[in-house]
């Protein structure tokens, strides 16, 4: 995705494909680095983390915000986070890749075609359904409008949203309640933070119709997962389509992967040819840019990530 044969000439680069839980084992892998280029949040580096790490002098991030890097550690310990550029279409067509694979029961239907059986079942349509989106920001206004384009009725909510706000996209406010109790198909695109973790749970999934799609593109807390999972094992929502977890990689006897109304995927929605060489040419750059500095002698002029 990028051409790494500039640092190459003066650095080693080792390449890593498994993903760590065990924190000693961690830690004992990356102790030699000077620095650590990190995919978004699947490798968390915590204060804990940082402080057994002494040879780490940067962290190249893909994405200009990675909440799972402990910024104000690695500012003490003087370790330089390097962001990347990033954009949201990927998440954006995930998103309905998902609503339009749940609505049409695409993966039952290729279960079928593929064990030797034909149509199964008999799909919803989107035109008149009401699409609940729960955070206008940049990802959900783009959501919304695609709703507008299928003929959905499009209503939204989110703790700063307004009436005046969720207009100006085509989309009609309503409170709390009204979106989880209206939506067919309600979509999440909230950022995580301690005012939205568990902002959907058991009282609120209560809520909705039992034939409504929850679908969470966003982080995976942002919904009371042992609440959801009771949802679906007692058909109270007609089900989930999932790319984000709690725990990720998701647990292999994990109950997501055996639930029949869930359609998950593996945390993808940023994971797209495009956005993957943004991510990393800008990382080769940001780091040629850090080697050149270092090699002159100066201090890097970088911005943390906060």
């Amino acid at each position: 995705m990028a051409d790494w044969s500039p640092i190459l000439e003066t650095s080693e680069v080792e390449v890593f494909r498994d993903h760590i839980t065990d924190h000693n084992a961690l830690v004992e892998r990356l102790l030699p680095f000077d620095v650590i280029c990190v995919m978004r949040e699947r490798t968390p580096l915590n204060a804990d983390v940082l402080g057994q790490l002494p040879n780490l002098k940067v962290i190249a991030s893909t994405g200009p915000r990675n909440r799972s890097i402990d910024a104000d550690a690695a500012a003490r310990r003087g370790i330089s986070i390097l962001p990347t550029g990033y954009f949201a279409d990927a998440t954006v067509e995930m998103t309905w890749a998902l609503i339009l694979a749940s609505a049409r029961r695409l993966p039952q239907q290729i279960e079928s075609v593929r064990s030797g059986g034909w149509q199964t079942d008999v799909g919803s349509d989107l035109k008149t359904r009401t699409l609940g989106v729960l955070g206008l920001g940049k990802i959900g206004a783009r959501v919304a409008a695609i709703g507008n384009a299928f003929g959905m009725r499009v209503i939204a909510w989110s703790q700063n949203l307004t009436p005046e706000a969720a207009a100006a996209h085509g989309v009609q406010w309503v409170d709390k309640e009204a979106l989880l109790s209206q939506s067919d198909y309600l979509t999440v695109h909230l950022l995580l933070s301690d005012r939205t973790r568990g902002i959907i749970g058991s009282s609120e999934l209560a809520l909705m119709k039992s034939t409504a799609i929850l679908i969470n593109t966003s982080r995976g807390p942002i919904v009371d997962e042992k609440a959801l999972i009771e949802a679906l094992r007692h058909e109270a929502i007609g089900g989930a389509a999932l790319d984000v977890y709690e725990v990720e990689p998701l647990p292999a006897d994990h109950p997501f992967r055996f639930l029949r109304n869930v359609l998950p995927s593996p945390h993808i929605g940023y994971v797209s040819e495009r956005l993957y060489r943004t991510f990393y040419e800008d990382t080769v750059r940001n780091l040629r840019q850090w080697l050149s500095d270092q090699s002159n002698g100066a201090s890097p002029n970088l911005n943390a990530v906060t």
